[in-house]
């Protein structure tokens, strides 16, 4: 029964309150998540499955993805704690405006989100080294070269650190995501990482990228979907023209899915699991999680590179207020390729009979196709006031797109987690949504936010800060490099290149490509040597900031629900 106002007392908030924990350092991934996996028709199938983290697991050794930044979190949880404490007489939660406001008003010499810029920009005059880069004459029909006076000094070794005694300082402490490198590469960090570990998951890997002083090799081992492994490779050579001589020598295996695939089950000793790259990455997974493709552009779906999109994005949110947008939770992509998504159309008003508050569209990918997907423009739909992600077969893309539009996103649970998400504060950057429970789920949500509409446009300011601010190419850049190094310093071997690989080089990639893939090579290129340091990589999770992350996140779950279920009865 909802308590009328009579029965709200003062002691009834302050029991309410009581039930929330102690405040952690941090904050972790979903107890409960759904995903996708196959079963053994090749058919899609749903579980339901619990994460969990030892209290007794050493800092580094176990791989463990707390999945909230441990500054953000402090800030977060005010919002969680505002939100789970006190009810009215219709059952909705009790949020004062200052309860909501998180401590990031904006100080001086900050960027949105609090955080501090990147990089001074240069002053007094100082000219910036281009890069080099010239096609030639682009109507022949020869292959362009690699130029050998491209060439830098020979690699930082593999086992040290670069020097720093003429560097200046790093231009500022990266995000707290960051944090995950160590993570990622935990289960080498003793170990190392062979030969015979690589070259072990050719079978599971796109292509093998190798750097040998300086300059980049690659061996196609399987086929990507469309341009995956062009515009990764793509975005690895901005690194290194953007950080000369700073990519050290390295041997990797890339693999250009969606789904994680080196399981933990399978590696008792994860020393002995295989070392592989790809685009995310979860609990029961051992995959190290690299910036995704479309970060460069996907010319297949016309999705412009990340930098350009955001001031697009930027310019069509500023054209619809947040209360002139319409007040439902939008979604629009392919419901085949996963349980969850189909299930998630049943939320939809003409599918269900009734009004969950969410409008679903199907993308119908061959009209889009045909049309150059004009009509499927990210930056053009800001206009609802909710934004809901869901995963597809496995992890899924759109993440970033949802969170940039300044709409709070209603993300779906799900056990994937790509570099960034895992900087991600419920309650502060999204709306968690109970993926067992989706359509009630989604319309507490808007129908809590479309009541407290201050608290929801800060909701959805602060996604949109993070994706200007906390994942800004720079940050992007910088994540690569301190992966790629500390990658580097596991090997225990020097790396090679491999007799079937292919050097890669600026002109040999942009040159040769056309139409739109060409468009965004040269859209997303960087233009100029950085002349200032990369961010400076946080220091890895403690065991106890684990374990706290984990209960967090837990009673989190189940506040959340138990607030839907006290409006539903």
């Amino acid at each position: 029964m909802k308590k009328g106002p009579a029965a709200a007392t003062h002691e009834d908030e302050v029991e309410r309150a009581a039930l929330v924990p102690p405040l952690p350092p941090c904050q972790n991934d979903d107890g409960a998540a759904l995903r996708c996996k196959h079963d053994s028709t090749g058919s899609m199938a749903v579980d339901q499955t619990e994460q969990g983290q030892s209290s007794t697991a050493k800092p580094w050794r176990t791989k463990a993805l707390p999945t909230r930044s441990i500054v953000g979190l402090v800030m977060g949880v005010l919002v969680v704690l505002a939100l789970l404490h006190g009810t009215t007489s219709s059952g909705w939660v009790h949020l004062s405006s200052s309860s909501f406001l998180l401590g990031l008003s904006g100080a001086a010499g900050r960027g949105r989100n609090g955080r501090p810029p990147h990089h001074a920009p240069p002053s007094g005059g100082l000219v910036r080294v281009p890069i080099p880069f010239t096609c030639g004459n682009e109507t022949s029909s020869a292959f362009p070269a690699c130029p050998r006076a491209a060439a830098v000094s020979p690699s930082p070794s593999p086992t040290a650190p670069p020097s720093s005694d003429q560097r200046p300082a790093p231009s500022a402490t990266c995000p707290e995501y960051f944090r995950y490198i160590h993570s990622d590469l935990s289960p080498w960090r003793e170990s190392g990482i062979t030969r015979e570990a690589v070259e072990s998951v050719r079978d599971k890997a796109t292509f093998r990228l190798v750097v040998v002083s300086g300059r980049a090799y690659v061996e196609k081992l399987h086929r990507a979907y469309q341009t995956r492994d062009v515009f990764t490779l793509w975005g690895i050579l901005q690194l290194m023209a953007r950080y000369p001589g700073r990519v050290p020598d390295l041997d990797l295996m890339f693999f250009c899915g969606d789904i994680p695939e080196v399981r933990a089950a399978a590696y008792p000793d994860q020393s002995k699991a295989p070392p592989l790259f790809m685009y995310c990455t979860e609990d029961a997974a051992l995959d190290i999680a690299f910036p995704d493709w479309t970060f460069w552009g996907w010319p297949e779906v016309n999705i412009r590179p990340w930098a350009p999109f955001l001031e697009e994005v930027a310019r069509e949110s500023r054209r619809t207020p947040w209360l002139d947008r319409e007040p439902y939770a939008f979604w629009k992509g392919n419901p085949n390729v996963c349980g969850l998504r189909r299930d998630l159309m049943r939320c939809n008003a003409s599918d269900s009979g009734k009004d969950w508050n969410a409008r679903l569209f199907r993308q119908d990918w061959g009209y889009a196709n045909r049309n150059g997907f004009k009509d499927s423009n990210l930056a053009k739909q800001c206009n609802y006031r909710y934004k809901i992600y869901a995963q597809g077969r496995g992890w899924s893309v759109s993440q970033k797109y949802i969170l940039a539009c300044g709409s709070p996103m209603l993300r779906v649970d799900t056990p994937f987690r790509d570099f960034f998400s895992r900087g991600f504060v419920a309650g502060k950057h999204y709306w968690p949504i109970d993926a067992a429970r989706m359509c009630p789920s989604i319309k507490f949500a808007v129908d809590w936010g479309n009541a407290h509409p201050e608290q929801s446009q800060r909701m959805g300011e602060e996604g949109s800060n993070f994706a200007r601010d906390e994942l800004s190419m720079d940050y992007v850049y910088d994540y690569m490099l301190h992966l790629l190094t500390h990658y580097a310093r596991l090997l225990r071997y020097r790396p090679t290149v491999p007799m079937n690989a292919t050097e890669l080089c600026l002109e040999s990639m942009a040159c040769s490509a056309r139409g739109r893939a060409r468009e965004f090579m040269m859209e997303s290129m960087e233009k100029h040597i950085a002349d200032y340091e990369p961010c400076e990589l946080p220091q890895p999770f403690t065991a106890d900031e684990v374990t706290q992350l984990a209960q967090r996140d837990a009673e989190v779950s189940r506040k959340v629900k138990r607030m839907e279920e006290e409006k539903e009865s």
